[in-house]
């Protein structure tokens, strides 16, 4: 019933969508600053609502409805989804409430501590195996906990984040359906109560929706931003090793501090210039052996 059979192995095509999705991420910051006068939970309503018909079309293009349509009729398969779409849906919550709220460098440090979280979670729960230069990558890596030594505490943001996404991957790695199926099947999911908050907001006279043509086409954009990645995501994290995607997700907090710090104007600390540089390093080390083992794989 999957697209592809769950591996620990990274090909070509999986780093090229990971790559993609998180290149899309590190730009989205800009469009959810365009809509930060609008509450975050209406925010997360219309991510949800026009994420259905953008992902629905791609799979009536695919013609493949037929596993989403079994899938629906399966206890488990729901069960498990409807706890990707829990987590989901938190991360958006959190995320876009702090570009909002002028925490992006909270959503930065979120995203930077994850991929040592799904390192973690790879090696523990998966057994994915790190070399020598990998645990080496990882450990420099841990450069990012100066940022958190440095504010005195792990922001409830970048806390909020780490878990959600990180648990999200984890299990979405293990969602027995194919990736483009179980994104469409997680905002269907989601699709109820984001039309009864829709539903309220406007019987209440409260929603941004029509309130202006720039919010109103701002709104229904957040389908294409939000579907787009994920489902690129998705395809690739089929593909790729979990503690893979960990270290390739730095590029999404990297593109987050360089919008906060120089188009956001938040400030940038003498811990972030140390960690900074370190974090990169960490990147090459850990890509430099995996490309050169994919040089070496046949065909």
């Amino acid at each position: 019933m999957t697209d592809q059979t769950p591996n620990n192995m990274d090909t070509p095509r999986g780093l090229a969508f990971a790559i993609t999705a998180y290149l899309l991420w590190g730009f989205l910051p800009l469009y959810m600053k365009a809509l930060s006068h609008i509450p975050a939970a209406e925010v997360v309503t219309h991510r949800v609502i026009w994420s259905v018909p953008v992902s629905g079309a791609l799979l009536i293009v695919l013609r493949r409805t037929k596993d989403l349509r079994a899938a629906l009729k399966n206890p488990r398969m729901l069960s498990m989804a409807c706890i990707t779409a829990a987590l989901i849906s938190v991360n958006w919550g959190i995320y876009v409430w702090s570009i909002a709220a002028g925490r992006a460098l909270d959503a930065a440090l979120g995203y930077y501590i994850n991929p040592l979280f799904s390192i973690a979670l790879g090696a523990i729960l998966l057994r994915e195996p790190l070399g020598k230069a990998q645990i080496a990558a990882v450990a420099l890596a841990a450069a990012v906990l100066v940022l958190t030594l440095e504010a005195g505490r792990v922001p409830w943001v970048a806390v909020g984040l780490t878990l959600s996404w990180g648990f999200y991957a984890f299990f979405k790695k293990s969602l027995p359906i194919g990736p483009n199926q179980g994104f469409l099947l997680e905002v269907l999911i989601l699709l109820a109560p984001a039309l009864g908050y829709f539903a309220y907001l406007t019987g209440t006279g409260s929603s941004s929706f029509g309130a202006s043509l720039t919010d109103t086409w701002l709104l229904l954009g957040c389908g294409v931003v939000t579907a787009v990645p994920l489902i690129v995501y998705a395809n690739g994290a089929k593909l790729v090793r979990l503690s893979t995607m960990g270290i390739l997700q730095y590029i999404v907090p990297t593109m987050i501090m360089l919008a906060a710090v120089l188009l956001f104007g938040e400030e940038f600390g003498r811990a972030r210039m140390i960690a900074f540089p370190m974090i990169w390093a960490a990147l090459v080390i850990y890509s430099v052996p995996m490309i050169r083992q994919m040089r070496k794989r046949p065909g």
